[in-house]
């Protein structure tokens, strides 16, 4: 279930497949899901400003969202996780942000659409 949004700066370079799938690992450690569950979309910005812009630093902003009910420990875990697995991958001096959202369960949906 887990949906995980990667905003980041258009000129950084990231193993997106190798991310998504270290980061899917590191989020079924800490909650009860599947790697087959998570999605990640990788969403490049076309600009970005870190304080004064004279840092030349990139922007990494993670969004993670999970389903409602889990504790603050575990949030905190997944927080916690994500980070680093995001400190490892990028290479580049970056400001990362990363942020777990819960979902209402009695109005969220997800379905698998066939297409057609």
């Amino acid at each position: 279930m887990p949906q995980i949004l990667v905003d980041h700066s258009a000129d950084l370079a990231l193993d997106q497949a190798g991310l998504a799938a270290q980061l899917h690992q590191a989020i079924t450690g800490v909650i009860d899901t599947t790697v087959a569950d998570c999605k990640t979309v990788f969403r490049p910005a076309g600009g970005h400003t870190v304080g004064d812009g004279t840092s030349g630093e990139a922007v990494v902003l993670v969004e993670v969202k999970i389903l409602a009910g889990r504790t603050t420990e575990q949030r905190a875990e997944l927080t916690a996780r994500v980070l680093a697995v995001l400190q490892a991958g990028i290479t580049a001096p970056a400001a990362i942000g990363v942020q777990v959202t819960e979902l209402d369960r009695d109005t969220y949906r997800f379905v698998h659409h066939p297409g057609g």
